[in-house]
């Protein structure tokens, strides 16, 4: 059995999901999962983890989103066990890097999350703090428009007690969107980096909002 270090294994990664996301919504592509990853190892620097289990769950918590599978959320999960194990990675690691990947998503926000751990709060604050900010207002125009919903519509208010299933089958203009999740993210940060940098890009979509709309309205700012 060849045995591959720790570098070798997420190097192998990187290839593979890089290979299965050629072609993605622009959303949901590497260069998402490429910046969770840079995200995760950035906040790593001030927790104490397990680099190779934050390494993999951030570069694998997408490697089959449930959106794009007609939201089965079995196919991640296995997609990421059976190349993990080509890798000869250990089961124990194999299982923590499942665990992020079926607990990491915000599922409308009213879901309780059923396994705790230092490595995915890392790598879920990443992958939040990818929908924040500016590359969070383009992703979520990017799959609105994916998607062909509304900018917005004045007379479709955001709905902020959707179940999971409602949440995912949700069809509303992309602006309601920053309400049912993207400001939501700011207070559910799990680490320290992670408030910080969620609290800069938490300022930054009020003010796209508040220019919003007033260019909705024809108004001058």
């Amino acid at each position: 059995m060849v045995a591959f270090s720790a570098e070798e294994i997420v190097d192998n990664t990187i290839a593979f999901v890089k290979k299965e996301l050629k072609g993605a919504e622009g959303g949901h592509d590497w260069f998402h999962i490429e910046r969770v990853y840079k995200n995760s190892l950035l906040i790593s620097k001030s927790e104490k983890v397990d680099k190779t289990v934050v390494a993999l769950g951030a570069l694998l918590h997408d490697i089959a989103d449930s959106k794009f599978h007609g939201g089965d959320e079995s196919v991640g999960p296995k997609k990421a066990r059976q190349f993990l194990a080509t890798q000869h990675v250990s089961e124990e690691i194999i299982t923590h890097v499942i665990k992020i990947i079926e607990n990491i998503s915000f599922k409308g926000g009213n879901k309780t999350q059923q396994f705790h751990s230092i490595e995915l709060a890392v790598v879920q604050d990443a992958d939040r703090l990818d929908a924040l900010g500016a590359v969070g207002v383009a992703r979520a125009f990017n799959y609105g428009g994916f998607k062909n919903r509304k900018l917005y519509d004045p007379e479709i208010a955001p709905n902020l007690n959707m179940t999971p299933s409602e949440y995912k089958a949700s069809n509303a203009p992309t602006i309601n969107h920053f309400y049912e999740k993207l400001l939501l993210l700011k207070d559910r940060m799990n680490t320290e980096s992670g408030k910080k940098i969620a609290a800069q890009r938490h300022a930054f979509m009020e003010k796209f909002l508040h220019q919003f709309y007033a260019e909705w309205e024809g108004k001058h700012m």
